[in-house]
């Protein structure tokens, strides 16, 4: 599943396609980011009750408590398949929902000689500004890293889907959920979840490109 992606539009671009009308310093400033790892901040839209705002938060929202007997660190999930779990579940409301804005994402691959190799897909149009359906949770505690200790950061992860087409040919199991409509977006942050969750599905056929090897 996508565990690497580029965000390279610039904030003033992000904030008209979302109609966020604040920008945070942090996300204002922001310089082109060419390869965004788990655990590493990003840029998100989220709306509260001053409307839409562009800015910041860690890429991995907390493991289900199973997943974490016995462990120390929580390094956090990047993407979400199951929204029908209880741990998921608590979070699909419009307070929890967000945009990821994305230029590139890649999926795992594998060279001749057998290496990992991502592969990486953009729009095949380049006019639309795509974004992953995403979740964010504020000021969460855990340790993220041993060394780091217990830190509380903006969490965010985003929704997955089966996959088609080109990102199918690469990995077969799933494709991130990709939002390119203005009235999309507006579902997304706006809608109740019974209607929220339609736009939980692929994107169709012929609508992303895959990138030559670089």
């Amino acid at each position: 599943m996508c565990n690497l992606y580029a965000s390279t539009r610039p904030p003033r671009a992000i904030a008209e396609a979302t109609g966020a009308m604040v920008i945070e310093p942090a996300a204002g400033n922001l310089q082109p980011l060419d390869g965004i790892h788990p655990d590493q901040s990003a840029p998100i839209v989220r709306q509260d009750q001053n409307g839409r705002r562009l800015t910041m938060a860690r890429w991995g929202l907390p493991k289900p408590a199973f997943a974490l007997q016995g462990k120390k660190v929580d390094s956090g999930v990047t993407n979400v398949r199951n929204t029908g779990s209880a741990h998921w579940r608590r979070w699909l409301g419009v307070a929890n929902r967000c945009l990821v804005p994305w230029t590139r994402f890649s999926e795992p691959g594998r060279s001749a000689d057998g290496k990992y190799m991502p592969v990486w897909f953009d729009m095949a149009d380049p006019d639309v500004v795509p974004f992953f359906a995403g979740i964010w949770l504020p000021q969460w505690r855990s340790v993220r890293k041993v060394k780091e200790g217990a830190v509380t950061a903006d969490l965010f992860a985003f929704l997955t889907t089966e996959a088609k087409a080109e990102v199918g040919a690469v990995h077969p199991k799933a494709m991130p959920v990709i939002l390119t409509t203005a009235a999309e977006i507006e579902t997304w942050l706006m809608a109740d979840w019974a209607e929220a969750r339609r736009l939980q599905k692929p994107l169709a056929d012929g609508r992303l490109r895959r990138l030559a090897p670089s």
